[in-house]
């Protein structure tokens, strides 16, 4: 029997739904969305819980012997080359068993590919593995997609970070993507990033390959009100006690961003206390922001002085709409728009800061606190 986590306010991973603050609107929508063959593309920023969020929908459906569920993410993908392998060697043999009927079969059915059985490193256990010539990538790629559409089986793949393939060094990739996707009457997609501006682009643009190509769902923060219930559960379910006041204090401070919340819950949970005040939730901030400080002084030292002056001026209002008016340029001194115009291109591309709906913060919720604190 796998051994439930000490602490329930997971950081990272899926265990179960047990762990899982609802999402019940999102969960519905993207089970909806697959079951009914719409493939469906997720945004949010980063550590708002997308991943976990996309597990926990493959998690549902774990009952289901006609469906698989695919998981990719390819954030350190450089080149379609290093999509194509991830893909293979991912996909290939997850709607199959690992008999040696089929591990044969897998052998003849691809061409480009060269599968291989390897040792794993730690279990020894042999595993199936795939490489290919460079030049063949594009002939790997189909050969990918028609073993998947002959398999005759349900199939659910998340793609995620897939701004990425913008990256890509290769021409006509989002082309060439769209080209077999559409194709594939058995298999639906999710496509999951965290750069708002570029997911939309790609998905949003009459210009683009993917345009009006699936349905667009946009995740934001969870609920207060059951992110608390959540919180309350699993303390007293320890036999410990938390202040009325303190989820409220908490939340505020990170602006409900998931990651963060859960961060500050995990270490209050931690601690050897039987009850919980928001002078505890201050000293646990405190040590976070001081473990990481000599993190955030060098973040300080990679950017320009406009820039920085310009991010210590978010963080002190801890979300800005118009970093271009006059109204906030003067208050904190920052020069001419036109240089903050430039600035704040630069903290979007560095990913220092993010913008949604029209709203502008600084991206680490814990980074911004502690430039809020501190004069530079």
């Amino acid at each position: 029997m796998k051994q439930a986590h000490i602490n329930p306010f997971l950081l990272t991973g899926y265990e179960s739904s047990e762990y899982f603050c609802d999402r019940k609107t999102e969960t519905e929508k993207l089970r909806n969305a697959l079951r009914n063959g719409r493939n469906i593309t997720l945004i949010s920023p980063r550590r708002m819980g997308k991943t976990g969020l996309i597990h926990h929908v493959f998690n549902s459906f774990n009952g289901d012997k006609n469906v698989t569920c695919i998981y990719i993410d390819i954030y350190h993908t450089n080149s379609l080359s290093d999509f194509v392998k991830l893909l293979a060697n991912t996909v290939t043999g997850s709607v199959d068993t690992k008999s040696q009927k089929i591990i044969s079969k897998i052998f003849s059915f691809f061409k480009s590919i060269r599968p291989a059985l390897v040792a794993d490193n730690i279990s020894g256990i042999p595993k199936l593995t795939f490489d290919f010539a460079i030049s063949q990538t594009e002939e790997s790629l189909k050969e990918i997609f028609d073993y998947l559409s002959l398999s005759g089986k349900l199939c659910f793949i998340a793609i995620d970070e897939f701004q990425q393939i913008t990256d890509y060094a290769e021409k006509g990739v989002e082309a060439l993507l769209r080209s077999y996707v559409q194709q594939l009457n058995n298999v639906h997609f999710i496509f999951s990033g965290s750069r708002k501006h570029i997911m939309e682009r790609l998905f949003a643009s009459a210009s683009r390959p993917f345009y009006q190509s699936s349905q667009m769902l946009q995740l934001s923060e969870i609920n207060k009100n059951e992110y608390q219930k959540f919180a309350v559960k699993l303390f007293l379910k320890a036999n410990k006690i938390t202040d009325s006041n303190i989820f409220d204090w908490i939340y505020s401070k990170v602006n409900g961003h998931t990651w963060y919340v859960q961060m500050m819950l995990n270490r209050l949970f931690s601690l050897a206390c039987k009850k919980y005040d928001i002078s505890v939730a201050e000293m646990v901030l405190n040590e976070i922001l001081m473990e990481n400080e000599a993190t955030y002084q060098t973040y300080c030292k990679l950017i320009t002085e406009k820039q920085l002056s310009l991010l210590k001026a978010i963080a002190a209002e801890n979300m800005i709409t118009q970093p271009t008016s006059n109204v906030f340029i003067d208050k904190y001194r920052l020069g001419a728009a036109s240089s903050i115009k430039t600035a704040l291109t630069s903290l979007l591309d560095k990913e220092l800061i993010f913008e949604n709906n029209g709203n502008y913060r600084v991206y680490d919720c814990f980074f911004s606190i502690w430039l809020s604190k501190i004069k530079i």
